[in-house]
C-alpha cells in the first residue's frame, strides 16, 4: 500500500514491537478511567450527595457528553491537520491528557456545597473535562489505523489495549469507590477520590505518549479540503455506518450496568460497602484472562462473528440477573463475571473492526483522515456511554427513587427498587441484542480488504462477512 500523499510515515505489515503494543495500550488507563468513574459514580454523587434530583441528575449527566457528539469530529479534523515533530496524534495524549487530569479532579472539587449551585457547577465542570477528553481519545483511537496495515496485527493490538483498559476500569471502578469511603464519604471522599482517578489519567496519558515514540507513523496528509466534505466520506462508507451504529447503542447498554452498580449492590444486593466493588471485579476482572481466548476467537472464526458471540453472552447474562432478588449473592456474582467475559469480546472486536473501516477507506479514497472516523466514532461513544445514565436516572425518576443530600441513600419503596432491577437487567439486554441484525452489512474481511488494497476493483458491500471482492476493470474505482 503506498502511502497518500504528503505523509511522512508509513504503516508497516510487519509486527509491530511489544514496546509499542504496551505503550499505546498504556493510554487506555485514561480512556478506562474517565469511561467508567463518570459512569459509575457520577449519577449517585448527584442524588445522593449533592440532593439533586434523580430527573436533573439525569440530564446533567447526559448533556455535557452529548456535546462530544459536536466536538469529537472537529477535534479530528484538527489532528488530522496536525504537524509536528512528534507526528499528527501524540502531541495530543500528553498535552490534553494532562488538562484532562485536572479538569476531572475539578469535577468532584464540589465548591459550592450542595443544592443547584452544585449541579449547575458539575454540569459546567464535566463539560469542560468531555472537551479536553475529545481532544486526546479521538487522536488516540486513530492511531490504530496508522500503526499497521496488517488485518491479524490489529487485533492483537487491540487486545492489548483492552487488557489494560480491563485493568483500568477494575482498578478506577472498584478502587474509587474504596477511596470514597476512606476519604470520609460525602464530599470530602469525593474529593479524594477525584484526585486519585486524575492521577490515574495523567500516568495513561504520559505512558502512551512516551510508550509510542518509536511507532511507525509520521504527520497525515491528504484528508478532504472541509470537514463537510470529510463527514459525506465516513457516511458512504457502509461497513463504518453499520459497526458505529451497533456500538453506540451497545455502549448506552453497557453504561447502564454500570450507571447501576451503586444502586443494584445497595437495594437488591443490600451491600452499599463492599458490594460494588466486588460487582465491579466480578465484571472486569475475568477480561484479563479470556483476552487470549477471544483473540483466537477472532482469528478462527472473524471479527463479526466474534462481536456477535460476545454481545449475546452479555445480553443474555444481563437478563439472567432479573432473578437477581431470590438468587444468593454468589450466583448474583457468578453471572456478572459471565457478562464480563462478553463484554470484553466486545469491546475488542468492536474496536479491532473499526481500523478496518478506516483502512479500507483510505484504500478507496487514497487519503488518510483517521481522525474523523475515530471523531465520529468516539462522539458515538461517549454520547451513548453518557446516553445509559441519562435513561437510568430517567428509569429512577419513573420508579419514584428518592434523593438524598446525606452521602447514603435513602430508603426506596418496592416500586423504586423494581426500577432498580430492571434498569441493570432487562434494559440494557433490550440495548445489547437488537443492533446486532446492524452487522449483516458489514463485510470487511481479509479477501475484501486485500482486494480492496490492491485496487482491485468494486466491492460488493452487499454481501456478508467472507465474501470476495469482484473486479470492474472497466471503471477501475472502488464504490461504497
Amino acid at each position: 500500500m503506498n502511502p497518500p500523499p504528503g505523509a511522512t510515515g508509513t504503516p508497516t505489515a510487519a509486527p509491530l514491537p511489544r514496546t509499542v503494543h504496551a505503550g499505546y495500550a498504556l493510554g487506555s488507563l485514561a480512556t478506562g478511567a474517565f469511561g467508567t468513574v463518570p459512569g459509575l459514580l457520577l449519577l449517585p454523587y448527584l442524588t445522593d450527595t449533592l440532593g439533586v434530583a434523580a430527573g436533573v441528575a439525569a440530564l446533567l449527566v447526559l448533556l455535557p457528553k452529548a456535546w462530544d457528539v459536536l466536538v469529537n469530529p472537529v477535534a479530528g479534523r484538527i489532528s488530522d491537520r496536525t504537524r509536528s515533530r512528534w507526528g499528527a496524534r501524540r502531541p495530543y495524549l500528553l498535552v490534553a491528557g494532562l488538562v484532562l487530569a485536572a479538569l476531572f479532579a475539578g469535577i468532584f472539587a464540589a465548591p459550592f456545597g450542595n443544592g443547584p449551585a452544585a449541579g449547575a457547577y458539575v454540569a459546567s465542570a464535566f463539560l469542560a473535562t468531555a472537551t479536553a477528553f475529545a481532544f486526546f481519545q479521538v487522536p488516540y483511537v486513530a492511531m490504530p489505523a496508522e500503526l499497521t496495515d496488517d488485518y491479524t496485527e490489529r487485533t492483537r493490538l487491540m487486545t492489548w489495549r483492552i487488557a489494560v483498559l480491563a485493568l483500568a476500569i477494575l482498578v478506577s471502578g472498584a478502587v474509587a469507590p474504596l477511596v470514597v469511603t476512606a476519604g470520609g464519604d460525602g464530599v470530602p471522599g469525593h474529593r479524594w477520590m477525584g484526585l486519585f482517578v486524575a492521577v490515574l489519567i495523567a500516568v495513561g496519558a504520559v505512558g502512551a505518549f512516551l510508550g509510542t515514540r518509536s511507532a511507525p507513523i509520521g504527520t497525515v496528509g491528504g484528508s478532504e479540503p472541509t470537514l463537510r466534505a470529510q463527514l459525506a466520506v465516513a457516511a458512504a462508507n457502509r461497513p463504518f455506518r453499520a459497526l458505529l451504529v451497533c456500538f453506540v447503542v451497545q455502549s448506552a447498554g453497557v453504561a447502564t450496568i454500570l450507571a447501576g452498580v451503586n444502586y443494584f449492590a445497595g437495594q437488591i444486593l443490600h451491600d452499599e460497602r463492599s458490594g460494588p466493588t466486588l460487582l465491579f471485579a466480578c465484571f472486569v476482572g475475568p477480561a484479563l484472562l479470556v483476552m487470549p481466548v477471544w483473540s483466537r476467537v477472532g482469528a478462527r472464526l472473524g471479527k463479526r462473528t466474534g462481536l456477535v458471540a460476545a454481545a449475546v453472552i452479555l445480553g443474555v447474562g444481563a437478563l439472567v440477573l432479573v432473578a437477581a432478588p431470590v438468587l444468593p449473592p454468589v450466583a448474583v456474582y457468578l453471572v456478572v463475571a459471565v457478562l464480563g467475559v462478553g463484554y470484553a469480546g466486545q469491546q475488542v472486536f468492536a474496536l479491532a473492526m473499526l481500523p478496518d473501516c478506516i483502512a479500507y477507506d483510505t484504500a478507496r479514497t487514497g487519503r488518510r483522515q483517521a481522525g474523523v472516523f475515530t471523531g465520529l466514532w468516539t462522539a458515538g461513544e461517549t454520547f451513548g456511554l453518557a446516553l445509559g445514565p441519562g435513561i437510568y436516572g430517567l428509569v429512577l425518576q419513573l420508579s419514584g427513587y428518592v434523593s438524598s443530600d446525606t452521602g447514603t441513600a435513602a430508603t426506596q419503596s418496592d416500586t423504586a427498587r423494581l426500577g432498580v432491577l430492571l434498569g441493570f437487567t432487562v434494559l440494557p439486554a433490550l440495548l445489547i441484542a437488537p443492533p446486532l441484525l446492524l452487522l449483516r452489512h458489514y463485510n470487511l474481511t481479509p479477501a475484501v480488504l486485500a482486494a480492496a488494497m490492491r485496487g482491485d476493483g468494486r466491492v460488493d458491500h452487499g454481501v456478508v462477512a467472507g465474501a470476495k471482492a469482484t473486479r470492474n476493470d472497466k471503471k477501475g474505482t472502488m464504490t461504497p
